[in-house]
């Protein structure tokens, strides 16, 4: 068996109110992201204050985090897609460098998109 070598990608993390949840992750299967995950009912503090859980209410009154690692040629895409909602609606992304063992899971083989 060969040694296992990392392959640089970008990781976007982006925590929006969960009514917006379909948004983004219909933005993420046009610009062909290979996958995402999304972990719901988060809590925090921001410039508006504490946002708690709430479980007993709908997943579109909580905050959720989508996050997806993609081939940096991606980024660029996926931040012009994400302007509008950031522009009229509280939440934030990042961005951030992260190395991937298996490219093959997001979209690059051999080291190509």
């Amino acid at each position: 068996m060969g040694s296992l070598s990392l392959h640089p990608m970008k990781e976007i993390r982006v925590i929006v109110a969960g009514e917006h949840r379909p948004f983004v992750t219909e933005l993420l299967d046009r610009v062909h992201a290979s996958g995402y995950t999304i972990i719901g009912n988060i809590s925090g503090k921001g410039h508006h204050g504490v946002r708690e859980a709430h479980f007993m209410f709908s997943e579109q009154e909580s905050l959720e985090m989508i996050l997806t690692v993609v081939p940096e040629d991606k980024v660029e895409p996926i931040l012009a897609g994400l302007r509008p909602i950031f522009e009229r609606y509280s939440g934030f992304m990042y961005v951030a460098d992260v190395a991937v063992s298996r490219q093959e899971y997001f979209g690059m083989k051999g080291g190509k998109p």
